[in-house]
């Protein structure tokens, strides 16, 4: 029997679709509160409704990750106007299909952008506070690409790999404040 998340609050960063929509849909029927965020923010908006209609409880907002000052002010106000944050899915990611001869500065720019520096706003921001009320959980989206390497892939791969090293490490650090720290890695059959 999964576990009832009654009372408690997730944020899901890249929520609109794929792998965040099915977070934001699992977490729903298990009661969870929802403050889904996206770039997207008309498919956003189309998620949020579905949930709603199927009796969640979610907010929907417009949120680019790479905008360390709008994170900050999504996650701080989620904590200011509920009171806690049990759960933080850093799920905001992109690829940019290319051998690395082929992968512009330009791209490697984003991907660092969007897949780290987005992950590492959202820990900036959400972990003092899970430290301060003593518990929470911080689950970062990274990939199977972050372990096995493949052609094609080497960008988003050194990305989701950064993501690999910054879990594990901060799980190790976070184990001693009642936070929890995860990194789901998937496959693109899964996706």
């Amino acid at each position: 029997m999964a576990e009832d998340l009654e009372g408690r609050v997730a944020i899901i960063t890249g929520s609109a679709g794929g792998i965040g929509k099915a977070l934001a849909e699992e977490m729903s029927s298990r009661g969870c509160y929802l403050v889904l965020a996206d770039v997207n923010a008309e498919l956003l908006e189309q998620t949020a409704a579905e949930l709603r209609e199927a009796g969640a409880r979610v907010e929907a907002r417009g949120l680019d990750v790479r905008d360390a000052a709008k994170v900050r002010e999504l996650i701080e106000g989620t904590y200011r106007d509920l009171g806690r944050i049990d759960y933080l899915f850093n799920n905001a990611g992109i690829n940019v299909c290319a051998e690395i001869r082929d992968t512009s500065l330009e791209d490697w720019n984003r991907l660092i952008d969007v897949n780290l520096r987005g992950v590492v706003h959202g820990i900036h921001a959400a972990y003092p506070l899970m430290r301060e009320q003593g518990f929470g959980h911080i689950v970062n989206t990274a990939s199977a690409a972050g372990l096995i390497p493949a052609a094609a892939e080497g960008a988003y791969a050194a990305t989701k790999h950064a993501l690999v090293g910054l879990s594990e490490s901060l799980r190790i650090e976070a184990e001693s404040f009642g936070v929890k720290v995860s990194c789901l890695l998937y496959t693109s059959d899964a996706a």
